[in-house]
């Protein structure tokens, strides 16, 4: 291994979001990778984060992130890394938009302020067609058909009634008409599939005589 700084102890990353957050990574060599594959120095397992993602650098008398043309890109302090750029204390790197890593300078004294884990609710990702509950990933993906019901959910205030269901889930059907049996057997694979990751809370309600609702966890 080779050390970087040659008089002071290493830098260090810090993970402030994700399954282990308050994990520290030292900068204990002048060339240290991110990403998915288990070769790199720090690995972040989830697969919007590309197998070798990004690459920190140890210049002289700085240390310097570049993201290594990644697929959802690495942000510095919310703004997109699109060559090298210095890292001073403090300084928070953003990989995917997924896991969170502070910078801490060699000899940094500061407090860092964690994020603590916690529920977090569910996100869906429109580019990927991608759910995630408190952070974790759900797979295998939801179906055409529960990802659309579940979308229409998200995004309409309110209550959804089954005329709308069908119209977005079922638009080429939605002529022939649909049963209600169909859709209370969507809904309940649907809440089966959340439950798979969050069992504890409903986040499909329904509305009796209405329709339906989606219910976030509160923060």
């Amino acid at each position: 291994m080779i050390a970087a700084p040659n008089t002071r102890e290493s830098a260090m990353l810090v993970l402030q979001r994700g399954s282990e957050a308050g994990l520290a990574c030292p900068l204990e060599r002048r060339t240290v990778t991110i990403g998915r594959n288990p070769d790199c120095d720090v690995v972040l397992n989830d697969r919007q984060v590309s197998r070798v993602h990004a690459r920190i650098t140890w210049h002289d008398d700085h240390y310097e992130v570049e993201d290594l043309g990644s697929k959802n890109g690495t942000h510095l302090n919310g703004r997109e890394v699109a060559g090298p750029q210095a890292l001073h204390d403090g300084d928070e790197i953003q990989i995917a938009l997924v896991y969170k890593l502070a910078f801490v300078d060699a000899g940094a004294t500061a407090p860092l302020i964690f994020e603590k884990p916690g529920p977090e609710g569910l996100r869906m990702e429109v580019a990927t067609h991608q759910v995630r509950i408190n952070a974790k990933l759900l797979e295998p993906p939801l179906s055409a058909q529960q990802y659309r019901l579940l979308e229409l959910l998200v995004n309409h205030p309110g209550i959804t009634t089954r005329e709308e269901i069908v119209r977005a889930v079922w638009s080429d059907a939605a002529e022939i008409g649909v049963s209600e049996q169909s859709i209370d057997a969507l809904v309940r694979r649907l809440r089966e599939r959340l439950a798979e990751l969050d069992p504890d809370h409903q986040y499909l309600v329904t509305m009796r005589g209405h329709g339906f609702r989606f219910e976030n966890r509160q923060a």
